[in-house]
């Protein structure tokens, strides 16, 4: 299994997840038209208060360290898949906004020498205001081919950014977004929370009226999730905080999806608004069940049938990479598994379920076997059928879990 091994042994490069999937030796290749490709970044200045991802303190030993075994993770799966072309980059964390700008720019040299760079493909990196905050740094970012920046704002509130443990203030957020858009940054995206402690309504429909007027490319909001063992899931259980009512949260999402939307932006997927023409082609991909390669520690990869994670820890990691990750410490997906994906990832989305093609798949006619459930949704006003799709409402959205569940395991 990856990771297992001592540092320096070396493991013939055997990478059995990849054989032919139906049980042959002919290697696996990616889908036609080109893969996802995502980087983990597993560094931060310090960790938020709600946050649970991967990451660690930036050093520049360990990040050196990082840096070297990527280029060479880089190397092994452009050689592996036969330098395949690739559909998105994305660069997300952690805090990509911290990579050096000489090693950054040399791991893009390394991606375009190992894999296949599809003209106008989207190249996004993440950024925190606090450590992207001058223009000539965002140049230089578009100078290396990225032409997609998320910008991780959380909160145009002062009180509210302290509170989840945000570096930067709210002044800081919106020059970060002011320099990129100098700079030439046509494609911006602003990450939100909202359902934050004693947020309300207005307060939240006031903060997206001012994010509506520096008029973003793309807005991602989030509900604040509470998760176990994050420094804000301890305040919320020895009451030092109160989050708002669920009546309260689901105000917040139905009238400011409403307003987002009268502004202009198209409510696409669950959590995510954009103009026209600018909907993330990296997340739409994942939702709509592509290949995608994930590169960096824990990073997860799906390719066909096979789905497998990297190793969480740099020493684990470094030796997985330099045994060419030899093992079989992979899942294989059924064909359950599959169609419980594409019923899960295509109901976030605005273009909902193709019931023509989940027949086709599952062999049978979901509508049929679901027909009380799928009635009685339709009745509570949580679910349309337009145009041959079953698709979420925004109540719906709602609830979104919850339908997916029953949809899925009631037979």
């Amino acid at each position: 299994m990856p990771g297992t091994h001592k540092p320096g042994t070396q493991v013939a490069p055997a990478f059995p997840f990849l054989a032919d999937q139906s049980g042959g030796s002919k290697a696996a290749k990616p889908a036609p038209g080109g893969m996802l490709l995502y980087i983990h970044v597993p560094f931060c200045r310090s960790r938020c208060n709600y946050c649970t991802f991967h990451s660690q303190a930036f050093d520049d030993i360990k990040f050196a360290w990082y840096h070297k075994v990527l280029q060479q993770e880089i190397a092994l799966w452009g050689k592996r898949l036969k330098k395949p072309k690739l559909q998105t980059v994305y660069f997300g964390g952690g805090t990509p906004s911290l990579y050096p700008f000489g090693k950054l720019d040399e791991t893009m040299r390394t991606l375009r020498k190992h894999f296949r760079f599809q003209e106008g493909m989207e190249i996004t990196l993440e950024a925190n205001p606090d450590s992207a905050c001058d223009t000539s740094w965002f140049r230089a970012l578009l100078s290396m081919g990225f032409n997609r920046l998320s910008l991780g704002v959380q909160s145009l509130k002062d009180e509210d950014l302290a509170l989840l443990g945000r570096p930067h203030s709210s002044a800081m957020a919106v020059s970060s977004f002011h320099q990129a858009r100098d700079a030439g940054f046509g494609n911006i995206s602003l990450d939100f929370i909202w359902g934050l402690p004693d947020q309300r309504l207005k307060s939240w429909i006031d903060q997206l009226k001012e994010v509506a007027e520096l008029k973003p490319e793309h807005i991602s909001a989030y509900s604040l999730t509470m998760e176990p063992k994050a420094p804000m899931t301890r305040m919320l259980e020895s009451g030092e905080i109160t989050l708002p009512s669920d009546t309260e949260q689901g105000r917040m999402f139905i009238y400011g999806a409403e307003y987002l939307e009268s502004m202009g932006y198209m409510h696409y997927e669950v959590s995510n608004f954009a103009r026209m023409g600018f909907a993330s082609r990296h997340n739409s991909g994942y939702w709509e069940g592509r290949d995608y390669l994930g590169l960096g520690p824990s990073s997860v990869s799906t390719i066909g049938r096979r789905r497998f994670t990297n190793p969480r820890y740099l020493d684990e990691y470094d030796a997985a990479v330099r045994g060419a990750f030899a093992g079989d410490d992979f899942e294989q997906l059924s064909d359950a598994d599959l169609l419980r994906e594409m019923v899960m990832l295509s109901l976030r989305t605005a273009k909902g379920l193709d019931l023509k093609a989940f027949r086709e798949r599952a062999g049978y006619d979901l509508v049929k076997r679901q027909e009380r459930l799928i009635t009685a949704l339709h009745r509570e006003n949580l679910v349309r059928i337009v145009q041959g799709r079953l698709k979420l409402t925004k109540n719906g959205m709602l609830v979104s879990n919850a339908i997916i569940r029953s949809l899925i395991f009631e037979e």
